[in-house]
């Protein structure tokens, strides 16, 4: 490159080249938000119509938990399985497929049956979402360099939340006038139109040597152009190394209890509003958007802070570990004092910003293990630890149906504490473990 053209590379002047990656950068992104929406609408949709289901279909409040941790058996081998192999090849083909199966598993309790079919339904469809959100993130990830990747991420984990956001009111109104199986075909039409898109538009760029061809990275278009990254970029550090380190163990830890809490709010939050804090149905399902709202507002306004620290030359030990350990632990403080304050109004605004608080954490912990790992082992890094993280789905549900059948209207209630606790818990770890720059020099990478 010449003098002058460096010069003006340097003023900030940007290629034609340089503006359309950008652009398509932004794109991809935005779909892979609406990809996110979609997932975690097909995850409420049993939550929002749990009364109608249990109804319907003569279901315990144990055999509808039981139903719903079906939906995380698959969910965690799934997200190891296809998280290695999005290493070794450009993860586009591998969403295009997730999406289109997402649509498909919908379709046989849309049409009919009873518990069997929806627990066989809720089984495929957790096994093809099981890698969505990690191969989401390294596909985002892919399109910028590490110190522009805190918002594209904090975006894709933004529509986790917009996806309740958007879906609970209309999916409620679809339950309460036209069934609730009707909203699977709404949810199934939603996600073939999806994947249409991503077909056209989709993508991967290149600043992930692990998704290039062998000899180089993938462009935009999938054409191989030399990498020119240091060799410590494609190191292949053993996946025994890089999953016990400090920072991999408490992060993982954390976004387990992160996890818990998202699972608490889809499945049984619902319900806890209408059966437990006596809001109608109607109510419960624009209510139950809250906890999401404030989830939203604390993820940009995290993602915000912790680039503020990292551009000022803070440690993301401090400016990821750090923000987000004191995000989740304060969630967790404010869940313990739902059973120390009287009336519905009370409990619903501790709920609303506990689990909102708690609910940011996921962003936390992608760029941190996209941080620590190799290029050639953060998609697989990225898997595995969603893989170990969403047994909380498997479990909380399952756990939460038990109480509630046991204790009554008591047991949301002491499931809120119990979310609480281990909030606290996964906040301390996050803030006294995390620190990327320590372990990666651990490893050599």
């Amino acid at each position: 490159m010449s003098a002058a053209g460096t010069t003006s590379r340097q003023l900030g002047d940007a290629t034609p080249e340089d503006r359309s990656t950008r652009s398509r950068a932004w794109t991809v992104t935005g779909l892979l938000v609406v990809f996110m929406m979609i997932n975690f609408a097909d995850k409420s949709v049993l939550g929002l119509a749990a009364d109608e289901i249990r109804a319907d279909l003569s279901l315990s409040a144990t055999q509808f938990g039981l139903a719903n941790s079906a939906f995380f058996l698959l969910f965690s081998v799934a997200a190891v399985v296809v998280g290695m192999y999005a290493d070794k090849v450009r993860p586009t083909t591998v969403i295009l497929i997730m999406a289109l199966l997402w649509s498909v598993a919908q379709v046989p309790p849309a049409v009919g049956g009873g518990l069997a079919v929806l627990i066989g339904s809720r089984i495929v469809l957790g096994a093809a979402e099981g890698p969505a959100f990690p191969v989401a993130q390294h596909a985002t990830f892919s399109w910028f360099p590490d110190h522009r990747r805190n918002l594209p991420g904090a975006l894709v984990t933004l529509g986790i939340t917009l996806g309740v956001i958007t879906a609970a009111p209309g999916l409620t109104w679809i339950i309460d006038h036209h069934h609730w199986r009707t909203a699977l075909w709404v949810l199934a039409a939603v996600g073939l139109l999806w994947a249409v898109a991503w077909y056209f538009l989709g993508g991967t760029g290149t600043h992930r040597t692990a998704d290039a061809p062998p000899g180089g990275t993938a462009t935009p278009t999938g054409t191989a152009t030399p990498t020119g990254a240091p060799e410590s970029a494609g190191k292949r550090v053993p996946y025994r190394r890089l999953f016990s380190t400090p920072t991999w163990l408490a992060v993982t830890a954390a976004y387990f209890t992160c996890y818990w809490g998202v699972a608490l709010m889809l499945v049984w939050l619902p319900s806890y509003l209408h059966n437990g804090l006596g809001y109608s149905s109607a109510q419960a399902g624009r209510l139950v958007v809250l906890p999401w709202v404030m989830g939203a507002v604390v993820l940009l306004t995290q993602a915000g802070v912790t680039g503020w620290l990292m551009r000022r030359g803070v440690s993301t030990r401090w400016a990821r570990g750090g923000v987000g350990g004191a995000a989740l632990g304060l969630g967790g403080l404010v869940c313990l004092g739902v059973p120390l304050v009287d009336g519905a109004g009370a409990k619903t605004a501790l709920l609303a910003v506990g689990l909102g608080l708690a609910g940011s954490y996921a962003a936390v912990a992608a760029t941190t293990v996209s941080e620590l790992a190799p290029p050639a082992r953060a998609s697989g890094a990225l898997g595995v630890m969603n893989a170990v993280v969403t047994t909380a789905g498997l479990a909380a549900p399952a756990l939460v149906g038990v109480m509630v059948d046991k204790q009554g209207t008591d047991g949301y209630q002491n499931a809120v504490v119990i979310t609480g606790a281990m909030l606290l818990v996964g906040g301390l770890l996050s803030a006294t473990l995390v620190d990327p720059s320590r372990d990666r020099a651990r490893l050599g990478t």
